[in-house]
């Protein structure tokens, strides 16, 4: 009898598990579950070019449902996963039917962080996560509204950027004392702040939200200290809670996410996880971390399969980000926590620079803000324990592999 691996999920780490477990010859019964009636999808651009209308829906999926069929790969969509009786190795969809695995990847990522204060289920209150979120802010983002985001970080920004390109009001209200502040150096956050500041946003600093205003619908947002901002749509960004319920009910390990081993493997040993839903062990790090990026999802996918099909894979890269905000691409390699100085490669002014993170004289991180290049060499370099020299570093025109 063939095995079967079942697959649950909707965006990239499920897409491209499955066609890895193809390539590496898995001949098996392969099933994909999604609780989106749709197949798996591109999450970035639904803060950007989707959200700005650029972009068409059909646009979005990763792969079109002809390859899924030449894959020979099942797909349950528009289905949810109620519970995993791990010991039987059997699922129970919401549908009532039942479906048993052999082994199972659980590449179910995550959910908005909600924002726990009266009001929040107002109308005109929205999330983004899904096509159906940015479906409805879209149907209210129209030109002169006057829209309030709460948070500052890569999504916040996002939509400041996108509303801003509609013709709406935007204002955004960050509860820490700057903007990003949790992922780039106060340099980097300020110049992002004066983009935004030139482009006609209101940044309202150090300000935690207490209360969103309205009767049926929202039309204010409301802060601790008293300020008083009048809103027709409110945006909550304020972070990622990765999906846990499924793998904890079932007695799997979570810990910051689903805890997978380098294998990502969880602690059952039928059981995979991927993408944002889990933590991973990381060496370079030494560390648990849960990364959500497009670039961690492709390749914790990659390494599932391999295991999955007798291949032994580690997961340990170098992780990589982007986002763009205006005319600006940052692009992000490693985590910068934990940094001691910071060098900037050339002028911010020219809106073409780096930022350099450094940690007892290693490069640990690196920002680029319209840099490709600078991004490039830094994917090769970070995590090889180069210590480059932070006078010629701060040079521009020398390439960051003659500052070592």
């Amino acid at each position: 009898m063939q095995d079967t691996i079942v697959v649950v999920g909707g965006g990239h780490a499920a897409a491209q598990v499955v066609d890895s477990l193809r390539h590496e010859h898995f001949a098996g019964r392969l099933v994909l579950v999604g609780e989106e009636p749709l197949l798996p999808y591109q999450r970035p651009p639904l803060s950007k070019k989707f959200l700005a209308g650029e972009m068409e829906a059909d646009r979005l999926p990763i792969r079109h449902a002809a390859f899924y069929e030449s894959i020979h790969c099942e797909l349950l969509l528009g289905n949810s996963v109620n519970t995993i009786n791990t010991g039987a190795r059997e699922l129970k969809l919401a549908d009532g039917n039942r479906l048993a695995y052999d082994k199972l990847v659980l590449a179910v990522g995550g959910r908005a962080r909600a924002l726990p204060v009266p009001g929040a289920g107002l109308a005109g209150v929205h999330v983004l996560r899904t096509m159906a979120d940015v479906n409805a802010i879209r149907a209210e983002a129209v030109p002169g509204t006057r829209a309030v985001i709460v948070g500052a970080g890569y999504i916040g920004l996002e939509c400041a950027a996108t509303f801003r390109k509609l013709g709406l009001d935007v204002t955004v209200i960050e509860m820490m004392d700057r903007v990003m502040s949790r992922v780039v150096a106060p340099e980097m956050s300020r110049f992002y702040a004066g983009e935004h500041l030139a482009h006609g946003v209101s940044i309202l600093i150090g300000k935690r939200v207490s209360a969103l205003l309205g009767d049926t619908r929202v039309n204010a947002v409301e802060c601790t200290d008293g300020t008083h901002v009048p809103a027709d749509l409110v945006l909550i960004g304020i972070g990622l809670v990765p999906n846990t319920e499924l793998a904890n009910a079932a007695g799997i390990r979570c810990e910051d996410g689903i805890a997978v081993d380098q294998h990502c493997r969880t602690s059952d040993p039928d059981v995979y996880a991927i993408g944002d839903c889990c933590s991973h062990p990381s060496p370079r790090y030494g560390r648990r971390i849960r990364l959500e990026s497009v670039d961690n999802a492709f390749e914790q996918a990659r390494t599932a399969a391999a295991n999955i099909c007798g291949r032994v894979l580690v997961h340990d890269k170098t992780p990589w980000f982007w986002s763009d905000q205006y005319e600006l691409k940052l692009q992000i390699v490693g985590l910068c926590q934990g940094y001691d100085a910071v060098v900037i490669r050339g002028d911010p002014a020219e809106r073409a620079f780096s930022c350099c993170y450094l940690r007892d004289g290693e490069l640990i991180a690196l920002d680029a803000v319209n840099h490709v290049k600078d991004f490039m060499a830094a994917r090769k370099l970070i995590g090889e324990h180069v210590k480059p020299d932070p006078i010629r570093l701060a040079d521009s025109v020398v390439a960051i592999k003659d500052t070592l």
